[in-house]
């Protein structure tokens, strides 16, 4: 399964849906930016989105809640330990008050992978990186330089699902 996702203005992307009734989107907002992302196995639809294959994923997405995506640049030669690191960690986050979803996307173009998380409220995610189990999830990335398989330092991104008419 793939993952795609592309950026513009609310106005250009809210006519996507009556475009391609097929597919479901999830539209999301950042300040002034939008977002635009949804899963499919067929080709990507948009012009110049970005395209993602679906590594390991949880949950399933819902049209409302806060999103939270861990950029994080990925070489090569680290992307199959990074991606065994994922698929090994036990992840307590499901069982998280306000927990919804789960993506790991490994980019089709790139190194960027995408780490997505999707909860009920801003307040559910805080709680999470509050939390014991946090701490326990990221014990080895604590006081530490990020591995050398990481090109770069990762950032992230957080959203609000908005809902489009």
């Amino acid at each position: 399964m793939n993952a795609y996702m592309t950026n513009g203005t609310l106005d250009f992307l809210k006519k996507l849906p009556a475009k391609h009734p097929d597919v479901t989107f999830y539209f999301m907002k950042e300040g002034t930016s939008t977002l635009v992302y949804y899963e499919g196995k067929g080709k990507n639809i948009f012009a110049s989105g970005r395209a993602y294959e679906i590594v390991t994923e949880n949950g399933t997405l819902r049209e409302d809640g806060f999103v939270v995506m861990n950029n994080i640049p990925v070489a090569d030669e680290g992307k199959a330990t990074f991606e065994d690191k994922f698929k090994q960690r036990q992840q307590s986050v499901e069982n998280m008050k306000g927990f919804q979803a789960f993506r790991l996307l490994r980019p089709n173009k790139g190194n960027t992978y995408v780490v997505m998380t999707q909860w009920a409220s801003e307040d559910d995610y805080e709680n999470w990186k509050n939390s014991d189990q946090f701490k326990q999830a990221h014990k080895d990335g604590a006081d530490t330089k990020p591995p050398a398989y990481f090109l770069d330092q990762p950032f992230v991104t957080n959203y609000h699902m908005i809902e489009v008419d």
